[in-house]
């Protein structure tokens, strides 16, 4: 049974080729035509080359219309124990990349805040929840320089985690999650009056679908309204179907932001009480 991220990884030729295998698939996603900036001003430079953080700034914004009206917030995935600091260079990072990019191509107008949280350091850490910290120091700052904004969390892996936890802060107005760690017995009473909506790759091997369908079925009883679906022969990078996986995923943050005027584009089953449909 997955009980969560891997542990944080030494250095090795493993790795290194697993990073190079990744940066290269990401970018060649990165170039098509449906990725790209439509009228947008998001950054399209490689993660390593923008300007560095505020420092002790926990949001790294990607697109700041003059008036926004809403917000999206990413954050990447990591370890289950790791007090090394984050990179923008990690494979965890990096991962979210075509994502930012997918979701800037989904939105149709230029007044959405397009932003991704700055970790501290790259593991959850027990009761520390670390995430969690620079996941609400990320909203605080955003509401600061945007107001009140109705916001979306877009997560992955321990990132869906954080923002399922986070998912009361007052700034949030939903969570879309992606192959997230949620072991059994989450909290999901932070979830009232908010959406929750979970995509997981049927084969997954890293954080457990089961446990996600327990979490959705459970934060029925508080959130305004959930769904879940299955990507089927989905892994946990998001490598396999990666094209389903940016565009669903853009498309659920652009519906909830928007829900008149933005499809939703999951079927109506994965807001059911039977098994979850596989897409």
């Amino acid at each position: 049974m997955p009980a969560g991220p891997p542990p944080d990884p030494g250095p090795g030729r493993g790795v290194v080729r697993e990073r190079i295998i990744s940066v290269t698939r990401d970018a060649e996603v990165a170039v098509r035509p449906e990725h790209r900036n439509r009228g947008h001003s998001v950054v399209q430079q490689d993660e390593t080359e923008l300007p560095p953080p505020v420092p002790g700034g926990a949001l790294l914004l990607r697109h700041r219309p003059a008036r926004p009206r809403a917000a999206v917030l990413v954050l990447h995935g990591g370890q289950e124990t790791s007090h090394r600091p984050a990179r923008p260079w990690q494979l965890a990072a990096l991962r979210m990349g075509p994502f930012v990019r997918a979701v800037s191509g989904a939105l149709p107008d230029d007044d959405v805040l397009l932003a991704r949280a700055r970790y501290r350091v790259r593991g959850w850490n027990g009761e520390c929840a670390d995430p969690v910290r620079d996941t609400h120091r990320a909203l605080d700052e955003l509401a600061e320089l945007a107001g009140p904004v109705p916001t979306v969390l877009l997560g992955h892996s321990m990132g869906g985690r954080a923002a399922l936890r986070a998912a009361g802060h007052p700034q949030v107005c939903g969570v879309v999650a992606l192959a997230p760690w949620w072991p059994p017995g989450e909290p999901v009473e932070q979830t009232a009056g908010r959406h929750v909506v979970c995509l997981h790759g049927d084969q997954d091997r890293v954080t457990s679908p089961a446990d996600s369908a327990d979490c959705v079925r459970r934060a029925r009883t508080t959130a305004t309204r959930t769904a879940m679906a299955l990507v089927g022969g989905g892994d946990h990078a998001m490598l396999r179907r990666h094209r389903l996986w940016h565009d669903t995923a853009a498309a659920l943050v652009a519906h909830l932001l928007d829900p008149a005027g933005a499809p939703d584009p999951l079927p109506e089953e994965s807001y059911g009480t039977a098994d979850f449909p596989v897409l």
